[in-house]
């Protein structure tokens, strides 16, 4: 899911140290990591999925009883637990509102409804915010570039994504942030239901130990931790938008 052009070698040495650990553990496992423009759900749900990772708001409205629940990794997100992150609710740096309740009827911009950081939270946290004028885009980065260009006032973008966009684009100079969510379970590993868990878990855990510093620095990967489904089925769902 945190796979962008800067962190796209990291991702491919982690996997390479994930693969090894399967074929160790007797897990068949692909040579290399599967970048698939496809339909994720398709993906997500293929009986051949070794390992991948999705939303907690997908897991929890159509992956739970599909899928096999592996762990969640922690990226050391500010004012989270680990393995729990939030959302940055980032405006433009010159637009003077400086709390919430000011942003009622202006545009916000959101990546997609089954999003839980670009549309759960903050639905849950500010619903007056998302019976507005509402822009889908798509894509967290297409969220938070609108913002900057003026196309939009105000976006959620997911606090892990937030940490790449501000290290690596330019665009983000423009924008500051002017809330954050409260802390909800982050984006889980999954893999094809009736996986066998504790073999792809160990896996799963003893490369991202082996991964050198730099790596680990690249993907802000902290380790894994194990956060049950019930904490993923406990988070409110909003209603979807309706302009």
């Amino acid at each position: 899911m945190y796979d962008r052009p800067e962190t796209a070698a990291a991702n491919d040495r982690l996997w390479a140290l994930i693969r090894d650990g399967l074929r160790a553990r007797g897990v068949d496992a692909p040579q290399h990591l599967t970048r698939d423009d496809g339909d994720p759900f398709d993906i997500w749900q293929s009986p051949d999925l070794v390992l991948s990772q999705t939303c907690g708001y997908p897991y929890r409205a159509r992956l739970h009883g599909t899928v096999t629940l592996i762990g969640t990794p922690d990226y050391g997100v500010a004012g989270c637990p680990p393995g729990h992150y939030c959302s940055r609710i980032v405006v433009r740096t010159d637009d003077p509102r400086d709390d919430l309740a000011a942003f009622r009827g202006a545009r916000v911009a959101y990546n997609e409804t089954l999003s839980q950081s670009g549309w759960a939270a903050l639905a849950s946290l500010a619903p007056a915010l998302t019976e507005g004028s509402l822009i889908q885009t798509g894509g967290h980065a297409r969220s938070a570039r609108l913002v900057a260009e003026g196309g939009a006032d105000l976006a959620a973008i997911d606090a892990v994504t937030w940490a790449f966009l501000d290290r690596d684009e330019a665009f983000t100079a423009h924008l500051r942030v002017l809330a954050s969510t409260p802390p909800t379970p982050g984006l889980p590993f999954i893999a094809a239901h009736g996986a066998d868990r504790s073999t792809i878990h160990a896996a799963l855990a003893r490369a991202i130990a082996d991964l050198q510093p730099t790596d680990r620095a690249t993907l802000l990967l902290r380790g894994l931790t194990d956060i049950p489904a019930s904490a993923y089925l406990a988070v409110p769902t909003p209603p979807a938008p309706t302009t």
